[in-house]
């Protein structure tokens, strides 16, 4: 294939397109389910019928004028570049971003791509002894984040493409209020879009995840649970109350010394976490909450918020 030439219709660049070649080389992809299946499925895992609509739209049906000779490719080699790294744990990108004005399966190219890899997950989860209730559980994140993708006017999607692709891999897991991380130093604690975090959820959520673990990786040694976020900036302290979820979540953490992680704005961060909003400007930001206006009020003082590690022992 010539990469220059398919860079150039993708719209991306070489880089990205060699990126993938190389990653996915000639490594075995995997079937879409059949369409007749797919709303069935894409309603376990979660996806909203507005999305629905535009994802059964855009099918990949053969010969589909939709579906040019490198969307297929890269559809193909995006599953297998996945596949290929089943049970990693690392931050993966399926794939270049993409011009997603161009229609549907410019749109969601790695959500079909996600629909391919749902059975291959599965069955590992099926080897680790996983009940199919957790599995579909976990796997119904697909649906949450294209909701916040919409809800964010498709400025999300980039960061969450990827973020999907370590449940493809059999990375994560959803264990009630939380979501678990595996395969690194400790077991990363994961915050996601559900109501009240409160206390006693939160304790339901890290009991649960001492059994599951060590039930279904007894090769994996975990002694601490880690989280990376802005939840765990002590500024926050400065306008919440001491009784705030947030702030008796905070106080689990032993947090390491700070860093500016690199490639990651913590009040890029922030807005897209409490906001769901990345360009909005601060005075257009509601202010209904105390958290949503101590983010507004800290931002326009001049300060910048901090993303924070911390660990307590599992």
């Amino acid at each position: 294939m010539d990469l220059d030439d398919t860079a150039a219709r993708l719209g991306v660049s070489v880089e990205d397109v060699d990126r993938v070649h190389q990653l996915a080389g000639d490594r075995p992809s995997a079937p879409l389910p059949a369409k007749a299946d797919a709303p069935a499925i894409l309603a376990r895992l979660a996806v909203r019928p507005d999305d629905v609509a535009e994802i059964m739209a855009g099918w990949p049906d053969p010969g589909s004028p939709l579906w040019t000779p490198e969307l297929r490719w890269l559809l193909d080699r995006s599953i297998a570049l996945v596949r290929a790294d089943l049970g990693g744990h690392g931050w993966l990108a399926p794939g270049p971003e993409l011009p997603r004005e161009r229609g549907p399966a410019w749109r969601h190219l790695y959500v079909y791509a996600y629909l391919a890899l749902v059975d291959v997950v599965m069955e590992y989860h099926r080897d680790h002894g996983i009940a199919d209730a957790v599995s579909w559980l976990t796997l119904a994140d697909l649906g949450r984040n294209l909701a916040i993708d919409r809800r964010m006017n498709r400025e999300g999607w980039p960061v969450m493409q990827s973020w999907l692709t370590l449940h493809a891999r059999g990375s994560v897991y959803e264990l009630g209020r939380l979501q678990y991380h595996r395969g690194g130093a400790t077991l990363d604690v994961h915050i996601f879009e559900s109501g009240p975090m409160t206390p006693e959820a939160v304790a339901a959520s890290l009991d649960e995840a001492r059994a599951f673990f060590p039930r279904h990786f007894p090769d994996e040694r975990y002694t601490a649970f880690g989280c990376g976020s802005w939840l765990l900036d002590p500024q926050l302290l400065e306008y919440l109350p001491a009784d705030s979820n947030i702030a008796r979540f905070q106080r689990r953490f032993e947090l390491e010394p700070y860093e500016e992680p690199e490639g990651l704005n913590a009040d890029v961060e922030v807005l897209r976490f409490v906001f769901r909003s990345l360009t909005t400007p601060l005075d257009q930001l509601p202010r209904r909450t105390v958290l949503q206006r101590a983010i507004v009020d800290h931002l326009k003082a001049g300060r910048h918020w901090q993303w924070r590690r911390g660990r307590f022992p599992i």
